[in-house]
């Protein structure tokens, strides 16, 4: 990701970018391609239960930027990224003997929209789903990166200053699962009720969906979750973060179950506390460029 400037706020009906406003610029970054599938995640608990700990204190941190400092806070009060709170935090992620069948049990709570399963399966290409923020978080963090900003997350999303309708572009998404997994389209045989897990699919089926930069599935399949609390943008923003504590976390992107609207790049979601398990809910990592 080359970063650059664009604007969170707009509007596209296919000719191009209007209502331009809130102003934000990232500096050069990696996302990830791929939402994390439930292959992946079970790599992490195998660690977690293997002898492997939670995130060290202050780690998950942008540390390229700022002179180490990470994301300026874009919202007052002034400061910098904070990184995982070991005190606070910690007592989300389950380690050692018995972690299984509390993970097992936490990963399950979605069912039968759940893409875990307690044993690898025919499910593993799946985006995992019912994680909470702090999860994911430890997950980006263990997996040599850390949640991309908001700011950085709607960047990839719209093409930068391209301000695109879709990430795609403007072609609209139809309902054949070639560009998006949304509107319960995918595992339905036609009637697109949403019925279970049978309607997300594995990760990348959509290949008609990248992004400029490649990344698939940033429209439906799963909400991601963002580093951001969720409030006003204060801007213009450079590299900087909602990091002032509120009620929920930023998810993206909609998800298998949601409609159109939810796919366009300036489209936020306010509707999920960071502590929650919930249907959809999923995430992929950013890393230093």
């Amino acid at each position: 990701m080359p970063g650059g400037t664009y604007y969170r706020t707009y509007t596209n009906d296919g000719d191009g970018g209007t209502g331009l406003a809130a102003p934000a610029t990232v500096s050069g970054f990696r996302l990830d391609k791929y939402v994390v599938t439930v292959g992946r995640f079970r790599q992490y608990i195998d660690y977690l239960v293997g002898g492997g700990s939670p995130p060290a204190n202050g780690a998950g941190k942008h540390s390229h930027l700022n002179e180490g400092q990470g994301l300026a806070s874009g919202a007052a009060p002034a400061g910098f990224e904070t990184g995982w709170s070991a005190t606070d935090w910690n007592g989300d992620i389950s380690i050692g003997p018995s972690a299984p069948a509390i993970w097992n049990t936490n990963l399950a709570t979605c069912a039968p929209y759940s893409t875990w399963t307690p044993a690898p399966g025919t499910q593993e290409n799946l985006p995992i789903d019912c994680v909470d923020w702090y999860q994911a978080y430890a997950f980006c963090v263990w997996d040599g990166g850390f949640l991309p900003s908001e700011a950085e997350w709607e960047f990839a999303a719209a093409g930068g200053g391209d301000q695109r309708e879709y990430p795609w572009g403007a072609t609209d998404p139809g309902t054949n699962n070639e560009y998006a997994i949304y509107g319960c389209h995918y595992g339905s045989g036609g009637t697109d009720a949403c019925t279970g897990v049978n309607n997300l699919a594995p990760v990348g089926t959509a290949a008609m969906g990248d992004g400029v930069w490649g990344q698939l599935d940033m429209a439906g399949e799963v909400w991601q979750w963002n580093l951001d609390w969720y409030g006003p943008y204060a801007g213009p923003c450079a590299d900087c973060a909602n990091l002032a504590a509120a009620e929920y976390r930023v998810i993206r992107g909609g998800s298998f179950s949601t409609g159109p609207l939810d796919l366009g790049p300036a489209f936020r979601s306010n509707n999920s506390h960071p502590f929650d398990l919930t249907i959809g809910n999923g995430f992929r990592c950013a890393r230093p460029p």
